[in-house]
């Protein structure tokens, strides 16, 4: 069934130091959810898009005291029958999963199995959750992203210059992220650093994937072992750099792939740690540090690895 669609009124958006800095396509975007990205172009392109009563195009950056003439369009409604209803057990979930939250910032421990965000066949991730959750917040964007079958510390920003100032740090490699996977194997003490270029592909099947590619961009992780068993290793994850698949594509590399990850494992392994209980990738982001965008204090936020995960771990025998 087709959703139904209602015109909006003119609008006229006075635009303060927090909305300051971004680009007209993503602030309409934002605004106006549920229009075609096709269809907020041809409006600015149009002309029906006025800022301070001028024609602007796409990639005019918002200035605070601007004002914003938005034109009527058709917005797609939202179906509150359906939407968030069969999420809100996510949704409550996630309240209970918050590790630190002020006017800035909020840090959840992410549960694994669910995306950071709606799209590509998901309809509800992180932040539409947590927009549920906080219907009063008029912000709230991620700071960075995990994999939707990685557990673990996630940012989120409250406002604006909150976002610039902690995207500021990840740029300026100012953010230390910290993991913990289980891998295949025994790893050695000596492979503390691994350096190889990560190259995104598409296979012919349409599936995107990661491999170390001499024509990649220039990636770094660096590694230490926890605990060892019999069959795997725990190891502590750094990364350097931020690309999509690092710290997996690089475990792959080194002969050591993470516990039941689907797209770089093997099924022997993984078939070894489903008997131990293992049900997902063994991956969390266990730890994540970085400098709060108000008071300039560095923050160290920890989310203990779920009780699925420590389980595995009770289960497998240790290393003599």
């Amino acid at each position: 069934m087709n959703k139904e669609t209602t015109p909006t009124q003119v609008q006229l958006i006075s635009i303060d130091e927090d909305g300051a800095g971004q680009r007209i396509d993503n602030f309409l975007l934002a605004k106006l959810k549920g229009v075609p990205k096709s269809m907020i172009y041809r409006i600015v392109r149009k002309g029906e898009v006025r800022v301070n009563k001028k024609r602007i195009k796409p990639e005019y950056k918002l200035a605070a005291g601007d004002e914003v003439r938005v034109p009527p369009v058709r917005v797609a409604e939202k179906d509150y029958r359906t939407a968030p209803s069969a999420n809100l057990n996510r949704v409550a979930q996630l309240e209970e999963r918050i590790l630190f939250e002020d006017k800035q910032i909020i840090v959840l421990n992410k549960p694994a199995g669910i995306a950071v965000h709606g799209g590509s066949g998901v309809d509800y991730g992180v932040i539409e959750s947590l927009r549920t959750l906080r219907p009063t917040c008029k912000f709230l964007e991620l700071v960075h992203r995990l994999d939707r079958d990685t557990s673990g510390v996630l940012l989120i920003a409250k406002k604006r210059m909150a976002l610039r100032h902690l995207h500021d740090q990840l740029r300026n490699k100012q953010m230390q992220k910290v993991y913990q996977a289980l891998v295949r194997g025994q790893w050695q003490e000596h492979d503390r650093v691994v350096k190889a270029p990560l190259l995104k592909i598409t296979l012919k099947s349409g599936e995107r994937i990661v491999r170390v590619n001499s024509e990649g961009k220039p990636s770094e992780t660096r590694f230490r072992v926890l605990r060892r068993f019999d069959e795997a290793s725990l190891v502590e994850a750094s990364p350097v750099t931020g690309r999509t698949h690092q710290i997996r594509v690089h475990c792959q590399y080194q002969g050591h792939p993470i516990a039941c990850d689907d797209k770089y494992s093997e099924q022997k392994f993984d078939d070894a740690m489903r008997a131990k209980g293992l049900q997902r990738l063994f991956l969390h982001a266990a730890q994540l540090t970085f400098t709060h965008p108000e008071s300039e204090t560095q923050m160290t936020v920890q989310a203990p690895l779920d009780a699925d995960l420590t389980a595995v771990l009770d289960a497998l025998e240790k290393k003599g």
